[in-house]
C-alpha cells in the first residue's frame, strides 16, 4: 500500500505535469486522492493504486515521534 499521506502533502511524480512540474499537493484522501499540480494549478483525481505507481517520493518532511 502508499505509505501514509495526509493533506497538504507535498509529492515528486515520477513523469512531469505538461506545465513543467514534477510536484503535487494532496488536496483529497479518500478511496481516490486528489492532487493539485503546485505549477499551474490543475487538479486531478487518481486511484491510489494509480498514485502508487506513478509516485516518486513524498517530499514533505514530518516529526516522527517514534525516531525520538
Amino acid at each position: 500500500m502508499l505509505p501514509d499521506l495526509q493533506l497538504n502533502d507535498v509529492l515528486r511524480l515520477r513523469k512531469p505535469h505538461p506545465c513543467g512540474s514534477h510536484e503535487w499537493t494532496v488536496v483529497r484522501l479518500g478511496a481516490d486522492i486528489g492532487l493539485q499540480c503546485t505549477g499551474c494549478g490543475r487538479r486531478v483525481m487518481l486511484t491510489r493504486r494509480e498514485l502508487k505507481k506513478r509516485m516518486k517520493a513524498n517530499l514533505t518532511r514530518r516529526n516522527d515521534p517514534k525516531e525520538a
